[in-house]
């Protein structure tokens, strides 16, 4: 008898009569096989750890995708149950049978998850804060997510929903305008938080409306003016937002604001991060090592002619940039000159490819107006004056990457340091990306900074000036952005903090400060540099100073652990006994 099987890979799709013959019963052996099979619970090529780690990446990176409103319930109760699910998975794993790189990655793993429910709380609190002017905010989500559910789409209750939000717009504005007046509006911060939520708000709905537009087949009839009303009213109290409440004027730059978290959450992301250390303590332990610098400056202004008047020292070395077209030259002769100079030392190991494959790029102007100075991996991206910059903008930019900055900071990006790093992070423990830590990835290019000045890198005194510019800068970050996050400096403070204390140029300066405060890093990011590069050199002297260790041995190990925080790679090289309940106690400065 036949039997007709339905089979996709034949004939195009169309259904393949099969006769009841030896291969028609081993293909139907074969096919019931496999709707019986089911996913191993683990991938037996790789550790336990690792599993759920590499399971965790993926299934968290399926569900952002899907819940992809941050400002949604739905989005932070779905997260919060990954990560409970995790945390459960992790704990039923026998921690004393696993290795040393084991141990760490559970280590590492659970305090990433209970870093992110925190993260969640504190999301949650700072949508609490904004919600009274976002009235509008849940049609937009439900829309968006019942699109991503795949809900049935009802185009005639839809419009009458979408059709309410200029209305609610409206509403709330000309309250928001009564405050203003009287003055008990809310203050920049929230404007500005608000107003950055009337954008991704504006996106869902435009991600929404792109779906059905033109495909459901009465969904524009109804739809199309709605939408674009609310889109205009939503851009419109975004600008409302900015102008009334954060200060923004249409022409001009946008103001410095920022969003300072607290003592409390700075507390939190430094455990997070292993730091031991209280905010006042680092604060402290900044101002000694920016001491330091302030007398190598004043040595380096004496040697130059200028009776330890580091001012003078610097306008001196600010003048000393090459011509405009001629900065990716320049480049290159000093990344080609770093290299040489670790190798001749047998410092590290740098493979052929790294040296072979890093490349380079200029920077745009807007983008200067955050990254004043450069960036660095396997693109080194290069700030220098474009035409389009003011003649005042353009001679500061060329001041502020002058021959001996660009000296400090070109082996910072490149070679040994970022360039290196992330070569070698993208080829051991690449698991260990979900655990990326500023403290690492800036503190070893800062810590090379250091390493390099103690090894006579420096070869005149304008070299000098130049390499405790940075390293004065590292500490000052510590001091101004922690002072910031603590509500004790304000940003403008910070900005004239760098002019007067460090030397920026103004247009620098408010880079900078623009690039710490604005939240697109890690509220710990800027200390991060000096920090990192202090537990480094604190690990050197333990274990290189020591004898225990060349200093090749040193470095490549570091580099074989990726980028995770400073304290679990010490545990790493130095063996030390790890328990389930390890936690942070490592005093890495002083004795």
């Amino acid at each position: 008898m036949n039997k007709i099987v339905p089979h996709p890979g034949f004939s195009g799709g169309r259904s393949k009569t099969v006769s009841n013959s030896s291969f028609g019963r081993r293909l139907l052996a074969g096919l019931l096989l496999v709707a019986a099979m089911q996913l191993p619970a683990a991938d037996p090529s790789v550790s336990p750890t690792r599993n759920l780690i590499d399971h965790f990446r993926q299934d968290r990176g399926a569900l952002e995708r899907l819940y992809s409103i941050e400002l949604s319930a739905a989005h932070r109760d779905r997260l919060t149950r990954l990560y409970r699910e995790s945390l459960d998975a992790l704990d039923r794993l026998d921690f004393e049978k696993l290795d040393q790189a084991g141990r760490i990655d559970w280590l590492l793993f659970r305090n990433q998850l209970q870093f992110q429910l925190g993260e969640l709380d504190y999301t949650a609190r700072k949508a609490a804060e904004v919600q009274p002017l976002l009235p509008f905010a849940d049609t937009i989500v439900a829309l968006e997510e019942g699109r991503r559910r795949l809900q049935p789409q009802e185009p005639r209750a839809s419009a009458a929903e979408v059709a309410g939000v200029p209305a609610t717009i409206k509403s709330v504005r000309e309250r928001l305008e009564e405050q203003v007046k009287d003055k008990s509006a809310p203050g920049p911060v929230i404007g500005r938080r608000a107003a950055m939520a009337v954008d991704d708000l504006r996106r869902s709905l435009r991600d929404w409306n792109r779906f059905y537009a033109e495909y459901h087949p009465s969904f524009t009839w109804w739809l199309k003016e709605p939408v674009t009303a609310a889109d205009k009213a939503l851009e419109d109290y975004a600008w409302f937002l900015r102008e009334k409440l954060a200060g923004y004027k249409k022409g001009e730059d946008e103001p410095v604001i920022g969003d300072p978290i607290g003592r409390e959450a700075l507390l939190d992301y430094l455990r997070a991060e292993f730091i031991p250390y209280t905010p006042e303590e680092l604060i402290a332990l900044a101002e000694k090592e920016f001491a330091w610098c302030e007398r190598e400056m004043k040595r380096a202004a004496t040697d130059l002619g200028f009776d330890g008047d580091w001012a003078k020292a610097m306008a001196h070395v600010s003048q000393l940039h090459v011509e405009p077209g001629d900065q990716p030259t320049l480049i290159r002769r000093l990344a080609e000159e770093a290299i040489r100079f670790l190798e001749e030392r047998d410092l590290v190991t740098i493979p052929p490819l790294a040296k072979e494959t890093w490349r380079m790029e200029m920077m745009p102007a807007e983008r200067q107006k955050v990254n004043p100075y450069f960036l660095g991996g396997e693109v080194i991206q290069v700030s220098y004056p474009t035409d389009e910059m003011s003649h005042e903008d353009k001679l500061m930019s060329m001041r502020g990457n002058n021959v001996h900055f660009s000296r400090a900071t070109v082996h910072h990006e490149l070679i040994p340091g970022h360039h290196l790093q992330g070569f070698m992070a993208q080829r051991y423990h690449t698991h260990r990306s979900l655990f990326r830590t500023p403290f690492l990835v800036e503190g070893w290019a800062l810590y090379w900074e250091m390493l390099l000045w103690d090894l006579g890198f420096p070869q005149s005194a304008e070299d000098r000036v130049g390499m405790l510019f940075w390293r004065s800068h590292r500490c000052a970050r510590i001091i101004f952005s922690l002072k910031f996050h603590l509500g004790e400096m304000t940003a403008q403070e910070c900005i004239d903090y760098l002019i007067k204390r460090v030397g920026h140029e103004p247009r620098n300066a408010t880079a900078e400060v623009r690039r710490s405060v604005a939240g697109d890093y890690s509220p710990t990011y800027q200390a991060a540099y000096m920090l990192g590069g202090l537990q480094i050199r604190a690990m050197h002297k333990e274990l290189v100073a020591s004898g225990r260790m060349t200093n090749k041995q040193f470095h490549d190990a570091i580099l074989l652990e990726n980028s995770i925080p400073i304290e679990l790679i010490r545990a790493s090289l130095t063996k030390q006994p790890l328990g389930r309940d390890f936690t942070t106690s490592w005093r890495f400065y002083g004795e």
